[in-house]
């Protein structure tokens, strides 16, 4: 029981009586009360800087207002590709023994924005892989002349081929119904079907979002989105009317999981993440019809585009590749294999994935 000497005054008054055991203060060695003292300090000023950031912090993740790059608006002023060297066409080197099941052969694919980038390199690649192919793009003349360099190449890696590939140049609009339906038909007529899709028409434009023109925005997700929607359903109704299954592979990029880097590009990372949430929601309603539905997502590429645009800001390539942990950008033809893989009957049990080509870079 608490002594009434014990009891402060301010309790006594208000006639309140307790009963509690005196606190045991420890006593501290000198060496103790200088660590607590030290924390008690750095507790403080913890305190005091919490909302004062140190000077530069955080300027590695952010994006950069003053880098804008547009995209050109005529499509002849884009640089023109050319068919990889891959090296699987010349004999004992990476031909054989492979599984059976990464065969296209008997395929067609189609290819959209085919004619240069990417684009090209992954069509090159279901030609190599025995498939024909047609191409699609907004420059039919171009989109011509690929198709042709990529007969050429082919003949050239593979003299003594029993078949020469079949490869057509088709335009279309993407983001146009009419324009795809044309296209669509156009295709049926030249190839008798399709079977594969690679939805690879895209662009991307370095705005600060605040100033990006909203036309050019709906533009980009016109292209992105829309083409990428309108070119699945079309294919995936040809496909419902044959009653035969199908892949289809959508190249989102690494920007829709997460945000680049120093660049401006907000439209374009939400465009990318659209186009990686339809291949998983197509995938799943489609399941049902055999027809299979994933997505690429590539890291940065050294694409013709893309070097042009690192010569005219040569400080992006250095921070873009300190970013990755393989420590260099990616090459088209690192996408063969990916897109060979998701198109043919060796992942016949995958759908819905996203697979990330990008160095690691989203692993960080």
């Amino acid at each position: 029981m608490a002594t009434r000497a014990a009891v402060p005054r301010a309790l006594r008054a208000s006639n309140i009586l307790f009963t509690a055991a005196r606190p045991t203060i420890p006593i501290l060695s000198s060496s103790q009360r200088a660590f607590h003292i030290s924390a008690i300090r750095l507790q403080k000023k913890k305190k005091n800087t919490a909302t004062t950031p140190t000077p530069g912090a955080g300027a590695f993740a952010r994006t950069d207002d003053s880098i804008t790059v547009e995209y050109p608006e005529d499509p002849s002023k884009l640089p023109s590709s050319q068919p990889v060297d891959s090296g699987i066409g010349r004999a004992g080197q990476n031909v054989f023994p492979t599984l059976a099941t990464f065969s296209l052969q008997g395929k067609v694919g189609v290819v959209t924005g085919g004619a240069r980038g990417l684009g090209l390199v992954m069509g090159q690649g279901i030609v190599v892989s025995g498939g024909d192919l047609a191409i699609v793009d907004l420059n039919k003349e171009e989109a011509t002349k690929q198709a042709q360099n990529i007969v050429e190449t082919f003949k050239k890696d593979y003299p003594s081929a029993k078949k020469i590939p079949k490869v057509t140049a088709h335009y279309a609009d993407v983001s146009d119904p009419a324009s795809v339906d044309a296209c669509i038909a156009e295709i049926v007529a030249e190839h008798g079907k399709i079977d594969n899709l690679v939805t690879s028409a895209g662009f991307t434009e370095n705005f600060e979002a605040v100033n990006y023109p909203v036309d050019r925005m709906r533009k980009l997700w016109g292209v992105n989105v829309d083409g990428t929607y309108l070119f699945a359903t079309a294919i995936a109704r040809h496909l419902m009317d044959r009653n035969s299954p199908g892949s289809l592979v959508f190249i989102g990029s690494m920007s829709g999981s997460i945000v680049n880097v120093p660049q401006p590009q907000t439209p374009y990372n939400a465009s990318k993440a659209a186009v990686r949430h339809l291949a998983a929601s197509f995938a799943v309603e489609w399941a049902k019809a055999g027809i299979r539905v994933n997505c690429i997502s590539p890291g940065y590429m050294l694409t013709a585009l893309t070097k042009k645009i690192l010569d005219e800001n040569p400080d992006l390539k250095e921070k873009w590749t300190s970013l990755i942990p393989q420590g260099q950008m990616g090459n088209p033809e690192d996408l063969m294999g990916p897109v060979t893989f998701l198109l043919s009957d060796a992942s016949r049990y995958v759908t819905g994935a996203d697979l990330r080509v990008d160095g690691g870079y989203t692993c960080t």
